[in-house]
């Protein structure tokens, strides 16, 4: 149901509200694991004034769901973890997707992606989303119990069909860039105990986790991405980069961190013709790991970004 009315969305919106025509061929590729992302390999660092006009020729869902905001929760010092509650049932999303935020009285609309696995919106009606505490009006408006409207949109995402070829994934995040991928991460592992209980869906291969940031204090999710990875060994990895550390690090962490930013050494292990590289995190970072994937012969159409600003 498209909520048009009652949440005053701008004019802008108005005439994008209805079905977006996209060929088959951009939702079925080759693979339908690639899933494409923003600009698939090549890329322009040109930065725009807000969320609207940055993803204006990305897909946009035709539904525009009201929803309430029922948990809040610190997931850093800077950084707030919002979870809604759902109300339109055919409100979908795909793992690694964003959402339009519309805020009641506020003309700014805000971006921002969902950290949550799709089971958690099929099973309970509800996702989360990890804002950072900022002055923007979408960020800096989250009270509970308020209502919202979200439309799901995005190109970047992995939503592999049962039949498809088994693929290897490398995750690669910067910052608050962790939040589409900790969801596809999420998603990764519903596809395993999937396997593991009924024996079918999609054979998921390994899935290797690069995260950068400052800090420690700053690796968002960083206790659940442990405990996944000794829910899953063998089969999820991970990394935590840190570029500016001045406090010690806790016992705990020590096994998964490296002192500064992701090198091609630390890519190279993880190459293969059946890997698929999703990164998402500051432009000049995925400028940078780009260019470093293709110095190691990776080819451009395996590799999947969506930039955040």
């Amino acid at each position: 149901m498209v909520c048009t009315a009652i949440f005053a969305i701008p004019p802008l919106l108005r005439g994008t509200a209805g079905v977006i025509s996209i060929c088959p061929s951009f939702l079925r590729p080759k693979y339908a694991a690639l899933c494409y992302c923003t600009v698939n390999g090549k890329m322009k660092s040109r930065r725009k004034s807000d969320h609207l006009e940055r993803t204006a020729n990305d897909f946009r869902q035709e539904v525009i769901s009201k929803a309430k905001v029922c948990g809040i929760t610190s997931e850093s010092e800077m950084v707030k973890r919002l979870r809604l509650a759902v109300t339109e049932k055919e409100f979908t999303f795909k793992a690694g997707q964003w959402v339009d935020f519309f805020i009641p009285g506020v003309a700014v609309v805000g971006g921002f992606s969902i950290c949550s696995s799709p089971s958690l919106l099929e099973q309970k009606g509800e996702l989360e989303l990890a804002v950072q505490r900022t002055t923007h009006p979408p960020a800096h408006w989250c009270a509970l119990n308020s209502e919202v409207a979200l439309r799901v949109g995005g190109n970047f995402f992995f939503d592999p069909h049962p039949a498809d070829t088994p693929v290897d994934l490398v995750l690669i995040a910067g910052g608050v860039g962790i939040n589409p991928l900790f969801s596809i991460l999420l998603h990764v592992t519903d596809l395993h105990r999937k396997r593991e209980k009924e024996g079918t869906g999609y054979q998921i291969g390994m899935t290797h986790l690069l995260y950068s940031a400052k800090n420690t204090n700053d690796l968002l999710f960083r206790k659940h991405i442990l405990g996944l990875t000794n829910a899953f060994p063998g089969k999820i990895t991970c990394s935590f980069h840190v570029t500016q550390q001045n406090s010690e690090i806790c016992e705990n962490l020590q096994p998964y961190i490296k002192q500064g930013r992701i090198s091609g050494k630390d890519l190279e292990e993880y190459i293969s013709k059946k890997t698929l590289w999703y990164i998402c995190g500051p432009p000049p970072m995925i400028e940078s790991i780009s260019k470093l994937l293709e110095n190691l012969g990776v080819a451009q159409k395996s590799i999947f970004f969506e930039k955040w600003w």
